[in-house]
């Protein structure tokens, strides 16, 4: 168990004893790390994680390096490893590879990316190009095989999805997948869950963005596919909506410590959730964010009570 000592001494080899919030430091005094299983295997993952579009993006595009290797490095001393980026937010796989590489962490993190070349003006996805970007991701993330490959945003699931068929067959993409963060693309997504062998779907999910919840999460439990979250914090939208107010006490009794582990740990509390990839580029927010896989989940009721507090808010 990674206990308040463990947690020092971590941050002090890495440089990070002056980022430590008491709150992280609270969170993790509460229990270990907690995990979720990859469906159908023995794998286990961390249940937070790190995105990369955002601000994470942002600063990849400005070649911001130190700003991003002390976030990949507060993630691996407090247990994260499962890392989520795509070819569509700009520098971001690119950057990230390197620096990831530069660190010797490749072997570290569980590396998710996506596919999604531009159409051929008919809706379909060009097979060739395609097949380019995929060797491309390969050549940034310096991992071969990859641990996941999603087609984002369901683009031309035939041609794409197909060659991820091919890409796993052959032993170098090790899960494949799809995702969506349009609710008007759902219908959509819970055909290809039905119909294709997904190993991972990737969707947006908060305590104020439920309707993941009421068929494509049991959907994802019925049909053993993992789940990524995105967006768990509504990009800045929960934040504006809770303010200044304080977390609530009710609250920390699970280890909630700050907003963004009450958003988090909301979020990964279904059990369909594998893992919750928040997006940051601060070094400090990674460390309160993975704050929340330590301590508990809360159950169905607090989820209500939570969902409750933040449906009574002000919309932002």
């Amino acid at each position: 168990m990674t206990n308040r000592r463990d947690c020092l001494k971590f941050a002090a080899f890495a440089g990070f004893a002056g980022l430590l919030p008491e709150r992280l430091l609270l969170a993790m005094d509460h229990g270990k790390l907690i995990t979720r299983t990859v469906p159908g295997t023995d794998e286990k993952l961390p249940i937070v994680g790190l995105g990369s579009s955002a601000t994470f993006r942002d600063d990849a595009e400005a070649q911001e390096i130190g700003s991003l290797t002390k976030v990949f490095k507060a993630m691996f001393e407090h247990g994260g490893t499962v890392f989520d980026t795509a070819p569509g937010y700009g520098a971001s796989e690119q950057v990230a590879g390197r620096l990831v590489q530069d660190l010797d962490a490749t072997d570290k993190i569980f590396w998710a990316t996506k596919l999604n070349v531009a159409g051929r003006g008919n809706g379909s996805a060009d097979p060739v190009a395609a097949r380019q970007q995929v060797e491309q991701s390969f050549d940034f993330i310096g991992k071969d095989p990859i641990d996941l490959i999603q087609v984002h945003n369901l683009a031309d699931i035939p041609t794409q999805l197909g060659l991820l068929k091919e890409y796993k067959a052959e032993g170098r993409v090790r899960y494949i997948g799809t995702t969506s963060t349009n609710p008007e693309a759902y219908p959509r997504l819970l055909e290809v869950m039905r119909s294709e062998p997904l190993d991972f779907i990737g969707v947006d999910y908060a305590v104020d963005n439920r309707t993941a919840a009421e068929d494509i999460l049991p959907l994802a439990q019925e049909q053993g596919i993992g789940v990524l979250v995105y967006v768990p914090f509504g990009r800045t939208r929960l934040f504006r909506r809770v303010g200044d107010r304080p977390v609530p006490e009710w609250a920390k009794e699970m280890g909630v410590e700050s907003w963004a582990q009450f958003f988090i740990k909301f979020a990964a509390a279904h059990p369909a959730v594998t893992t919750v990839t928040p997006a940051t580029s601060d070094a400090e927010h990674m460390i309160d964010n993975m704050g929340a896989a330590y301590g508990e989940l809360p159950d169905a009721a607090m989820q209500k009570r939570m969902a409750e507090f933040v449906d009574a808010l002000p919309e932002a």
